[in-house]
């Protein structure tokens, strides 16, 4: 099944993925990718679209599509790491998909993220993405100015100095 990345959010203290349904009159109707239960998260909650995530290279930025494209290309022999995995064992993964990754600035949190996130795509057989141009159900875009530590957002085109976790 294919899906906009711009509707798939992370919120912040929430597990999991979540996909956007609709606006609410306080915020966002959200369906968790996990047990597929619906709820309403405030407008003051931090919600960040995977379309808006890229992760730091030693030569600029990979978006998140892409990196989640070439984990998904990998050859299946190739066990992915698991969210609990040794830092070593996640380092050396995403060595092998981005072999040019910053490690000053992707640390290992955000490396686990990154593979929980894809297990939950996997999970939901949506590791299919709608090409760029293609209009998401609903037409809303998500985004903003605010981003996760090393995962950089970059909704208006500009990038933002990393915190130090």
């Amino acid at each position: 099944m294919q899906i906009n990345l711009k509707k798939v959010l992370a919120i912040s203290e929430h597990s999991g993925l979540f996909l956007f349904i609709s606006e609410s009159k306080n915020g966002a109707i959200v369906e968790s990718l996990i047990d597929k239960k619906r709820t309403c998260m405030s407008s003051r909650t931090r919600m960040t679209s995977l379309a808006d995530i890229a992760v730091y290279t030693t030569t600029g930025e990979l978006q998140l599509k892409e990196v989640l494209e070439r984990m998904k290309n990998l050859p299946e022999e190739r066990e992915i790491p698991g969210y609990k995995s040794e830092a070593v064992l996640l380092r050396s993964f995403f060595e092998e998909v981005i072999p040019d990754y910053d490690p000053n600035r992707f640390y290992v949190s955000h490396m686990k993220k990154i593979v929980e996130w894809f297990r939950i795509l996997r999970g939901n057989d949506t590791l299919e993405f709608e090409a760029e141009g293609e209009k998401a159900e609903g037409g809303k875009e998500e985004g903003g100015e605010d981003r996760e530590a090393g995962l950089t957002r970059n909704a208006d085109g500009e990038n933002a100095e990393d915190d130090n976790n």
